[in-house]
């Protein structure tokens, strides 16, 4: 699927046209301010809360729109998509709401979780089919099965109706604020939603600046415009899985590239820290790329102050089972949990010694891999040490040398940190 990327931006009427497609399946999710964070960063912050669409993301305003503009032909003939995640859901439920037979291809790890929520929303429409090991196998599998079958490929992000319907969250955030918007906060994945929400408010709202945040771990937009091209970035993490993608879309690149003000990345660390903060806090539950544009704010402190800024909360589908994860490198992330190689002396009393009189009275293990050796004076230990402040850990790495305990650190050797831990 190719377009002329130099000269499409969305109209303000197809978006308005897009509103009205989506009116009956799509909720006008609530713009709310959140008292702490306008405290915190002495600004009126306002969370647009996408995470309380029925499908739980933004994602079904352009998977309805899309396919809602088939021909009767194109519909007889059937959708297919390939995701893992909100698109395919979004998906799912446009099909059976619409009547459609769709094929949803989703990699065979996927969590059983997910493969049950577009059941659930697909229902009789819907077919899942499991295919290789990651995204990359099951779309090219979907688009194998779009040329052998003749069905339309519902693009999660490249795609002028998919952009439209994203982009009625601007129209919804421009009726519902009762100031004018300095800055918008918004995660870039492939970059459908903010290709069609910048280009409404370059023409709405030109004052307001929009700042797209993507992972650290994949920083596919950023180096795409720095380049002054769509680049391929041939290795990502894929942790905040809803907004890691090697490549961003064509159509979404050129837009982009002319319409955000800024792009940022956040480190994956940070982006778990919000998302405990969030539902310890504030009870909200969202998923790592939900917590994007929260996760930016640190980073704009000093600029945003006094400002009225919108943070778009896209997504809350998030695994459970993701939990202890999410912790740990909210923990890593905040220099509060710490793995060392200890070297242990061979004898009776030196684990006693170690937790009695290197480690502080707030320190707590948190991991410990130990197999004694014989013949030797020393036995290594891989430990986890959770610190109640990140400044304990100077003096803890002082006093275990200063008694001949340390071996090495290993929060800064990433591919040894894996190997071990």
């Amino acid at each position: 699927m190719s377009y002329n990327t130099s000269t499409y931006f969305p109209s303000i009427e197809s978006v308005k046209a897009a509103a009205e497609t989506i009116k009956t399946v799509s909720t006008v999710t609530p713009l709310s301010e959140s008292l702490r964070y306008s405290k915190k960063y002495k600004a009126n912050i306002l969370l647009k809360r996408e995470d309380l669409q029925q499908v739980r993301s933004y994602k079904i305003r352009g998977a309805y729109n899309k396919i809602s503009s088939l021909t009767a032909q194109e519909a007889l003939n059937g959708v297919v998509c390939a995701s893992a995640g909100n698109h395919a859901q979004g998906v799912a439920l446009s099909c059976k709401l619409l009547k459609i037979k769709g094929t949803i291809y989703m990699p065979a790890p996927t969590p059983n979780q997910k493969v049950e929520q577009v059941k659930m929303f697909g229902e009789d429409f819907i077919e899942i089919k499991l295919m290789g090991d990651t995204f990359d196998d099951s779309f090219h599998a979907a688009m194998l099965e779009c040329d052998e079958l003749g069905k339309t490929f519902i693009h999660p992000f490249n795609d002028k109706k998919v952009i439209e319907g994203q982009a009625t969250i601007a129209l919804e955030i421009l009726e519902q604020a009762t100031q004018p918007i300095d800055y918008v906060f918004i995660a870039v994945g492939g970059g459908g939603l903010a290709a069609g929400l910048s280009t409404v408010f370059k023409t709405l709202s030109p004052d307001t600046k929009i700042i797209g945040v993507e992972p650290e771990g994949a920083p596919s937009m950023l180096v795409s415009i720095k380049n002054n091209k769509n680049t391929t970035i041939e290795k990502i993490e894929k942790f905040i899985d809803g907004a890691a993608v090697k490549r961003v879309g064509d159509l979404t690149f050129a837009i982009c590239k002319e319409n955000l003000s800024h792009m940022i990345t956040v480190p994956e660390g940070k982006v778990c820290e919000t998302i405990l903060e969030l539902y310890n806090k504030d009870a909200i539950v969202v998923e790592p790329a939900g917590a994007l544009s929260i996760s930016a704010l640190d980073f704009y402190a000093k600029e945003i102050q006094g400002k009225n800024v919108v943070c778009v909360v896209s997504g809350s589908n998030n695994d459970i089972t993701r939990t202890a994860e999410i912790k740990e490198r909210a923990l890593l992330y905040a220099n509060l949990k710490h793995y060392f190689i200890v070297s242990f002396p061979q004898r009776a009393g030196a684990l006693k010694e170690f937790v009695v009189d290197i480690l502080g009275e707030d320190d707590d293990i948190t991991f410990f891999q130990y197999a004694k050796k014989t013949n030797r004076e020393n036995g290594s230990a891989v430990v986890g040490v959770q610190l109640k402040s990140a400044n304990d850990l100077e003096p803890l790495i002082t006093k275990m040398k200063q008694r001949n305990f340390y071996g090495d650190y290993l929060n800064d050797k990433p591919d040894l940190f894996q190997f071990l831990v």
